[in-house]
């Protein structure tokens, strides 16, 4: 698909030429329609958060997903890294979970050839490309930290070694919105490093009534095809990141996102009134890397304020702190800024 007459076309990388970067956007809307098609074949509805959790993978970026229990959190996960032919561990965070339970850890062997005695490196689960942190939120705040690192610097340092991960590297991590005692919220630190904070609701009546058919149905589940490779999904990251924006949307995107601080000028009412603390400069950061992805998905070489404004949501429900008088009038974060994005 070429681009229009009024839209900018894609940058080639150093050495590639314009004809096979044209190729690499053609491939890469037939590796995603294929990724879809495959992950249909388990996952029923949700069509949405398939998309927030591919707009991730893209940016290079991790996402938080919100369900209650038996929405498929997992399986939705698990389908997907088999879908995109990545390597795929699972931990699940309990409240005895070690830091080194994660990252890994030094032990000492025995050098048969020498006979003496060397630290011995032994990975933990994070050394893949999709991590899926099964209820992360009932974890101490030690073992939760493990992940900042790898988050952010894509690396593990155990005993003063750094270790890098190969990528593509991201984390899916799972929270139960019930069940609150003996869990541990996740700091705001932290939040921050997610791009999405997606809600895993219920199915519609109609989806569900597909779900209990094909599970009742049937002993085992469909066979996954890998559609992509690790390689394959670097390029197009690369590609994603050559999609043009306007200095007007990116001006628009950052006065979205100034106006969630109370402090601002040009602040709603609402805002003022109902949040303590506002979303940072990283957000605005992911909102227009999501639009990147967003336009691309939807064969646009170029991001809109229609990208903006559906991708908001998401990346600051858990950017955004409301206050006890928000509480008290019983708004929620995502009630505030869907009037701000209004």
């Amino acid at each position: 698909m070429r681009p229009s007459t009024n839209e900018a076309p894609l940058a080639s990388p150093p050495g590639v030429l314009p004809e096979e970067a044209e190729a690499l956007v053609t491939s890469f809307h037939e590796k995603f329609t294929a990724i879809r098609r495959e992950v249909r074949k388990i996952i029923v509805g949700q069509d949405a958060v398939v998309e927030h959790l591919l707009m991730t993978l893209l940016i290079g970026g991790h996402c938080l997903i919100t369900g209650m229990p038996g929405t498929a959190k997992t399986l939705l996960v698990r389908t997907l890294a088999e879908a995109l032919g990545l390597n795929f561990k699972r931990v699940q965070f309990t409240p005895d979970l070690m830091p080194t339970d994660i990252t890994g850890t030094d032990i000492i062997e025995d050098d048969i050839t020498t006979g003496h005695r060397r630290w011995t490196f032994v990975p933990g689960p994070i050394f893949t490309n999709v991590l899926l942190a099964d209820e992360i939120n009932r974890t101490p705040p030690k073992t939760q930290a493990a992940l900042l690192e790898a988050m952010q610097e894509h690396s593990v340092t155990v005993r003063g070694t750094t270790h890098p991960l190969q990528p593509p590297f991201f984390v899916l991590a799972t929270q139960n919105p019930i069940e609150l005692e003996g869990t541990y919220p996740l700091p705001e630190a932290q939040l921050d490093r997610f791009v999405f904070n997606v809600l895993l609701d219920y199915l519609k009546a109609d989806d569900e009534v597909a779900v209990v058919d094909r599970n009742t149905t049937r002993m085992q589940l469909p066979k996954i095809e890998a559609c992509t490779t690790a390689e394959e999904i670097v390029r197009f990251q690369w590609l994603v990141r050559q999609v043009p924006v306007a200095e007007e949307i990116t001006r628009r995107a950052v006065e979205l996102i100034r106006s969630t601080r109370p402090a601002e000028a040009g602040a709603p009412e609402s805002v003022r009134r109902y949040i303590r603390y506002g979303a940072s400069v990283r957000a605005t950061q992911f909102l227009c890397l999501a639009a990147k992805a967003r336009a691309l998905m939807q064969h646009r070489y170029h991001v809109t304020e229609e990208d903006l404004r559906e991708l908001a949501l998401p990346v600051l429900r858990h950017r955004v702190l409301t206050n006890y008088q928000a509480e008290s009038d019983g708004m929620s974060v995502d009630a505030v800024l869907r009037e701000v994005i209004r």
